[in-house]
């Protein structure tokens, strides 16, 4: 080697060690904002705070905290962010700071401590067609939580990052559709072309009523077509069905409708694919308030249980869906059958657990939370199915503790109780205030009392709810 080439290793070498000295900055693969929901809380706290103070004629103060609820709050939550770096899960921005200067340390999660990934949906607006979906994800382990809401590309970038990375075990239905089906909307209209898909604002004007194995709908101009229509072939049809999950998802269910009837045409008795129409079906049923397309649901998911025999992932969804709609004999049915053909069936033991728990057998808990820990992916589900165990093995055994969980439980109902009768309270007092005092100063000065007073109430249910949301410890026995 020459002086040159050495020189140039030298240099490369050099180099390499800097970028291992500089700190992890680019290895940032998503971020999203926090959940806004405590900061909201905080600036409407503060703003009606201001209200006070300008009615109590200090008008410095009040201008004071407008400023810090409408500028510097907004502020602090658009800097408050949760970040994944490929093996963890950390909180960013200045009240995670503020934390770590008062000697609580920041908030992070590392991959392999996960147990639990809950995704909740709230639809916000609905428009022709097309329904706005909200989705809400948690995430718990080790005593910490993470929650973040959808909210355009941040989101979808967190999903695409950080779920294919989590195991299934540990993720809810909606987690995993989540997974699966959620994409940039661009992409979607792309499989919307290829495929050949009618636009929404066509299928308005179609019937959604069909029969799986054959169609039974009105042509777009109102001519009646065939039952039958040429035949298709299964990969294209499963496209079609995975194109149907993932513009339900989006919240285009009517194109979804119609990807699905495309699909269950050919495919007719395939299991997966009933169940994603079923799941289709609960969407506008929920959407349109339609009871009709509830039964629908039902019947579907029940013919997806029949077709899906050998199937026992697809079984224990299945029964997760009846034991969410209050259905535990067809959910019992369904999560045995999943345990019986594949015995390290951790989602089928929990099942099975929550099943028994409703119906108040406490044994059949602590059995089922036993074999879910042995039938567990990792460790960090072993360590949450035997504390589950333990938990429930506790209540079984000491009437003292099983006593005071369920004061606590009651407590913890009749605090949410009187947050939302507190919020009604006072939304309803502040508007009647507002308007009494063009007519009579005396009685809106009673309206904003009794607005003080529900709020404080308001204040102290958040903590009492923070509180009583946690196990209690039991006691030893000396």
């Amino acid at each position: 080697m020459n002086e040159a080439d050495q020189i140039h290793s030298l240099s490369s070498l050099a180099e390499v060690a800097n970028q291992r000295e500089r700190p992890r900055g680019g290895s940032r693969l998503a971020s999203v904002r926090v959940s806004p929901g405590s900061y909201l809380a905080a600036a409407s706290v503060l703003t009606f705070g201001s209200a006070l103070l300008l009615r109590s004629e200090r008008d410095m103060f009040a201008l004071a905290a407008v400023g810090l609820a409408w500028f510097v709050i907004p502020l602090i939550a658009w800097r408050d962010r949760i970040e994944f770096d490929g093996t963890t899960l950390s909180r960013r921005g200045f009240a995670p700071a503020l934390l770590r200067l008062l000697g609580i340390g920041p908030k992070k999660l590392r991959l392999e401590h996960f147990e639990r990934v809950e995704t909740q949906a709230v639809r916000t607006l609905k428009k022709g067609g097309k329904v706005r979906y909200r989705y809400r994800t948690q995430i718990a382990g080790r005593k910490v939580e993470f929650t973040f809401a959808s909210g355009g590309k941040s989101y979808r970038n967190m999903v695409r990052q950080l779920f294919p990375l989590i195991h299934d075990d540990k993720m809810d239905l909606r987690t995993i559709e989540l997974r699966d089906y959620l994409c940039d909307p661009k992409e979607l209209d792309a499989e919307v072309n290829e495929l050949q898909l009618a636009s929404s604002d066509v299928l308005e004007t179609a019937t959604p009523d069909f029969k799986l194995g054959g169609i039974k709908r009105a042509a777009i101009d109102g001519a009646a077509e065939p039952d039958c229509e040429p035949a298709m072939e299964p990969a294209r049809a499963l496209l079609l069905g995975e194109l149907g999950s993932k513009l339900r998802v989006a919240g285009r269910l009517v194109e979804a409708r119609e990807a699905f009837r495309r699909a269950l045409t050919a495919l007719p008795n395939d299991g997966r694919l009933l169940f994603e129409f079923s799941r289709l079906l609960r969407s506008q049923a929920s959407s349109a308030g339609d009871a009709r397309l509830l039964q629908r649901s039902r019947a579907a998911l029940r013919l997806a249980a029949q077709r899906a025999a050998a199937q026992p992932g697809l079984l224990t969804s299945i029964g997760e869906i009846f034991l969410e709609w209050g259905e535990l004999n067809a959910a019992r049915r369904n999560l045995q059958k999943a345990s019986a053909m594949e015995p390290r069936n951790f989602k089928a033991r929990v099942g099975l657990a929550n099943l028994a728990l409703r119906d108040g057998k406490l044994a059949h808990v602590i059995n089922q939370y036993r074999d879910a820990s042995m039938a567990a992916s990792d460790k960090a589900l072993v360590d949450y199915a035997r504390r589950e165990a333990d938990y429930y093995a506790q209540l079984n055994d000491d009437d003292d503790y099983l006593n005071s969980e369920l004061r606590r439980i009651n407590w913890l109902q009749h605090s949410l109780r009187i947050r939302r009768l507190a919020a009604r309270v006072t939304n309803a007092s502040i508007l009647v205030a507002l308007v009494a005092a063009y007519f009579d100063s005396s009685f809106a000065g009673i309206c904003w009392s009794l607005a003080t007073s529900s709020l404080f109430a308001w204040v102290l249910s958040l903590f009492g709810i923070k509180l009583l949301g946690r196990r209690s410890t039991p006691r030893l026995v000396e």
